[in-house]
């Protein structure tokens, strides 16, 4: 009894620190990358995101080098389907804020929760409990209360956003999906997927970036500061991969899209930081508290005997990798 209680305390402290990881990363890349793009107008999103994959193809490249992560085999099929997934998300999301207006934007980024949830239903075969949609349900309209303000759409901005939830819901649930299959840590996985997004969106990026915002990343004036929020964004990007996929590996899709709401909170209460009064109102402080009662209400309903589970156990596993040193617990049954 006390092995399988300190077993069970381990993994509730990793998985805390995994959320925690993604969390702090997540909040601290949006405040560089507000403050680089915003205060020294370095507004070109894609390439600088092929910038962090390239600097996390690196990473991965040391680490495989010193010994820390070995040798693991995911099929080019797969590689590809993935990162044309991930790249249309990264792509489809910052049309989608172009194109529509903020409050549009912000539904359409709820929207991947029933997405992934669906997703699960067709492909894991998942069953979840009155509670657990409920839960997901508070979630969604507390998130909504804080966000949604203003909402306009049209045609060609609605088609974006439509390519973009369902391009990230599909790259996300293929994270969990590919660790599961091809028993990949998050450092392989990784491994295999960032030097192919870090090329097609450096080769892509510039000229992406110049259809959005008519400028040429070419002509930009650099200076010592405006490089330092550079490689310091593309530091911490490291993490905010990494994290992800450790995230969506433990857990799923949809836990990472819920609890991750937690993020948009922290930016909106870091807000009222940096802006005062005017970042944060009584709608705003009902729609946080609402949403944080949906996410605790979530992690009770979603861990309680039938809240989540699976109805078979049919999905094919491949020959086992060799676990790496930095390997994550990988504990998966029926309960997810």
């Amino acid at each position: 009894m006390a092995p399988s209680s300190s077993k069970a305390n381990k993994k509730g402290a990793a998985d805390a620190a995994a959320w925690m990881f993604n969390v702090v990363t997540s909040v601290g890349i949006i405040i560089v990358n507000k403050a680089l793009m915003a205060t020294y107008g370095f507004s070109y999103a894609t390439t600088l995101t092929g910038m962090h994959f390239a600097t996390t193809t690196l990473m991965t490249g040391v680490l495989r080098w010193l010994g820390y992560i070995q040798a693991s085999h995911l099929p080019y099929p797969e590689l590809l389907k993935f990162v044309l997934f991930a790249n249309f998300s990264i792509v489809g999301m910052n049309v989608s804020l172009m194109w529509n207006s903020v409050g549009f934007y912000q539904i359409a980024k709820l929207t991947m929760i029933p997405v992934s949830c669906l997703l699960e239903v067709l492909f894991d075969k998942i069953r979840y409990s009155r509670d657990t949609k409920l839960s997901i349900g508070v979630v969604l309209l507390g998130v909504g209360v804080c966000t949604v303000t203003d909402v306009s759409v049209n045609a060609k901005g609605f088609i974006a956003a439509f390519i973009a939830v369902w391009s990230t819901s599909l790259q996300q649930y293929y994270v969990h999906y590919l660790q599961r299959k091809y028993s990949l840590s998050s450092f392989n996985l990784l491994g295999h997927t960032a030097p192919a997004q870090a090329a097609t969106l450096l080769l892509l990026g510039p000229f992406l970036d110049y259809w959005l915002t008519n400028k040429r990343i070419d002509t930009y004036d650099y200076s010592a500061v405006s490089v330092v929020f550079i490689v310091i964004s593309c530091t911490i990007a490291v993490g905010t991969n990494l994290s992800q996929f450790i995230c969506i590996g433990r857990f799923t899709a949809v836990s990472f899209q819920v609890l991750g709401h937690m993020k948009t909170i922290l930016v909106l209460i870091m807000g009222f930081f940096f802006f005062g009064k005017d970042g944060l109102n009584l709608h705003v402080v009902l729609g946080m508290i609402i949403a944080v009662v949906g996410m605790v209400w979530y992690g009770n309903a979603s861990s309680k005997p039938g809240g989540k589970e699976r109805w078979s156990l049919s999905l094919p596993i491949s020959r086992p990798q060799k676990q790496s040193n930095l390997s994550e617990s990988d504990e998966h049954d029926g309960k997810v």
